[in-house]
């Protein structure tokens, strides 16, 4: 089963679009059930349930991942933790007292591994994002150990695609990111270029930098343009 961790070299970078981009590809290369899955989504607003459906917390990136999958399952499986603040993961779950566990997202994404021909991960923020910080100690003195979404990767285990934003710094941002996937084990399977200054200086040849720099196929380069939707994304989106 085709699977892919999402990951970027920053927060608002267009990983959403890119993920959604990657479910409408991989409907066109024939899989019938595809679906995103956005384990951890931070600035959820509540949604009030209708015709007998119960409510729920959602925000645009999971709602778009929705609308481009083909296959429809339970908000516990493709969104294990929805958190109303728009703050990094570990303070959003701190704030709504839950904790981020692994062991149930990589339960939850079996769970739609049962059910999909091919899921697409989308992580949050960049790729070393806390999901969890420590108490400073317990009785015991142990201040236990902080999460990560790198910390997620390595427990699913799947080819990441990094989702470069191009604009001043991203240089530096995508060659950390990049040691960061490979220092873990990860594969690096490939990376996207999305545009998100139009006015960078030196655009082009900060794309040639990151070909040559990057060791993974450059799988897609987006122009600036926000209107663009995912599945005229997926045309020029070359799959691993």
């Amino acid at each position: 089963m085709p699977a892919y961790f999402i990951t970027g070299t920053d927060t608002g970078i267009g990983k959403t679009r890119t993920s959604c981009a990657f479910v409408h590809a991989l409907r066109n290369a024939g899989h019938a059930r595809v679906v995103g899955m956005k384990p951890v989504a931070a600035g959820c607003d509540w949604v009030p349930g209708t015709d007998g459906h119960p409510g729920q917390w959602l925000n645009e990136d999971i709602a778009a991942l929705r609308a481009a999958s083909s296959l429809h399952v339970p908000s516990s499986f493709d969104n294990p933790y929805a958190l109303s603040d728009a703050v990094s993961p570990h303070i959003a779950a701190r704030n709504a007292g839950e904790r981020i566990d692994l062991a149930h997202i990589e339960a939850s994404f079996h769970a739609l591994s049962q059910h999909a021909d091919a899921v697409v991960v989308e992580g949050a923020g960049g790729f070393i994002v806390p999901l969890h910080e420590p108490a400073l100690a317990d009785a015991s003195g142990d201040p236990g150990e902080w999460l990560t979404s790198a910390d997620l990767a390595q427990r699913l285990a799947l080819p990441v695609i990094l989702v470069v934003g191009l604009r001043l710094g991203c240089l530096n941002h995508a060659l950390l990111t990049q040691e960061a996937v490979v220092s873990r084990g990860l594969t690096l399977a490939g990376w996207v270029a999305n545009v998100v200054d139009p006015a960078m200086p030196e655009q082009a040849a900060n794309l040639v930098t990151l070909q040559r720099r990057i060791q993974a196929p450059m799988l897609a380069h987006w122009s600036w343009d926000p209107a663009a939707t995912p599945a005229e994304l997926a045309r020029s989106l070359s799959l691993p």
